[in-house]
């Protein structure tokens, strides 16, 4: 445990604090300690102040914290956003933003959950259960920000309210319940104060900007474009990544030399809003000839000096079950398109467009390259036109190469042939598109 997580509380802090509290009930026999009993000495102190709104990229499921208020939000998107659960909840000793370690400070931003905290806690301080959040993220180290340790936990002891060494603290009671409703990779904005609504809000322009920025950062990747790179603030982004922006750059073009194709599916994109920057997650499936992997990543963005949304920082996770049949379903749809238009211009015997889906190299068995395919068309075509084409139970699965497609293919043209067989396809991506690499067929 990190010397931020609340093991070596100073006994003499403790007493002072319980004779705070025994005065104050003292006073007030009737006092509850609900969320925000310690809010008085939290105004005073500057620091975050945010709306949760229900733009079309807000995460499905998040926690809010209402440092003020002392509450802990629970929210679910169901068109619009909702509370699904509101309890009362304890921060930081020490009013104000995390700044260093020991501060008694509870962050503010915006922050993930990694895992749930493995072993027997102590239950005076933790309750059975906590969940330990990536601080510092990467735009609180690019602040000089230090510290670890910062859990979300219960409590087994008397409940007050500020008093946490940074952590955010629930009753065991509470927490208990919430065991298996706080997935790894569940979103948690703290802030000194929050509210929400179910309007988009003002954010939904810059949300719906900054998906689009991920979607097109990936359609970059694919083309192997220098445009790749600009999406990115070299100065922040090699701070936090502990490399320089020149070996970045160096490596990823390394790979776009060696690799004849780059594919890339982002999927589920959201995106929250920090208090100087916003945080877009996503998952990514990435292919090329060599490698395939699946992740979930994260992207921290900050504006230029001249008012650009770049990447500062970034993070990997864990990619959810079934991403690789989500990526073939996808391409299932590009596929389907591609053979589509591939029939129409076979159909209408337009030998240009038709030789568009074809690679320079492609091969069919009969002609080894693209200028040999169409010559044979072209004066086919002269005295025998497609009059019928069909495309019947078509297959997609993963190839080395990229894709293939396979079919029953029916066949008939002017001159009264007609044949039936099973046609395969390969095909490679170019850019945010494919291209035919070899067919076959054989007879039925």
């Amino acid at each position: 445990m990190g010397r931020d997580a609340e093991t070596d509380v100073e006994e003499p802090l403790k007493v002072v604090r319980i004779a705070i509290l025994l005065a104050t009930l003292a006073l007030s026999p009737g006092l509850g300690l609900a969320a925000g009993s310690g809010a008085s000495s939290a105004a005073a102190a500057p620091g975050w102040v945010t709306q949760v709104s229900s733009h079309t990229g807000v995460p499905e499921f998040m926690i809010g914290i209402d440092k003020d208020t002392q509450t802990f939000f629970m929210f679910t998107k169901k068109s619009p956003l909702e509370v699904s659960r509101k309890l009362p909840c304890t921060t930081g000793s020490t009013p104000g933003d995390k700044m260093r370690e020991g501060d008694m400070r509870t962050p503010e931003g915006v922050y993930f959950v990694e895992e749930k905290v493995p072993g027997k806690l102590d239950y005076g301080l933790y309750g059975d259960h906590a969940f330990s959040l990536n601080y510092p993220n990467p735009v609180d180290r690019l602040k000089g920000k230090t510290g670890h340790g910062i859990w979300i936990h219960g409590r087994g002891k008397q409940f007050v309210s500020n008093d946490t060494k940074g952590c955010v603290a629930l009753t065991a009671q509470d927490i208990s319940a919430l065991n298996g409703h706080i997935p790894p990779g569940t979103p948690v904005v703290i802030a000194k104060k929050l509210s929400w609504t179910k309007e988009a809000g003002a954010s939904e322009q810059t949300a719906h900007l900054l998906a689009d920025r991920v979607r097109h950062w990936a359609s970059d990747w694919q083309k192997k474009s220098d445009h790749f790179f600009e999406y990115f603030q070299p100065e922040k982004f090699a701070q936090t990544e502990g490399m320089s922006f020149a070996a970045f750059k160096s490596h990823k073009q390394g790979i776009f030399s060696r690799q004849p194709w780059i594919n890339v599916m982002v999927d589920n994109v959201r995106v929250l809003q920090g208090p100087d920057y916003w945080v877009t997650t996503f998952e990514q499936y990435y292919r090329t000839q060599d490698l395939i992997s699946a992740v979930g990543k994260r992207f921290y963005w900050q504006k230029d000096k001249d008012g650009a949304w770049r990447i500062v920082g970034g993070e990997y996770t864990e990619a959810s079950p079934g991403i690789e049949a989500r990526y073939l379903s996808s391409k299932r749809a590009d596929m389907d398109r591609l053979l589509k238009g591939w029939l129409e211009a076979w159909l209408a015997a337009d030998v240009d467009k038709y030789m568009s889906y074809y690679a320079d190299d492609a091969t069919n068995g009969k002609q080894t390259n693209a200028k040999a395919m169409r010559d044979y068309k072209a004066a086919l075509w002269v005295s025998k036109t497609p009059t019928r084409i069909a495309a019947d139970k078509v297959e997609v699965a993963m190839h080395q190469k990229g894709f293939k497609v396979s079919f029953v293919q029916t066949y008939e043209d002017s001159a009264g042939q007609s044949d039936k067989g099973q046609k395969t396809l390969v095909l490679a991506p170019k850019g945010d598109s494919f291209v035919i690499l070899s067919e076959t067929w054989s007879k039925m």
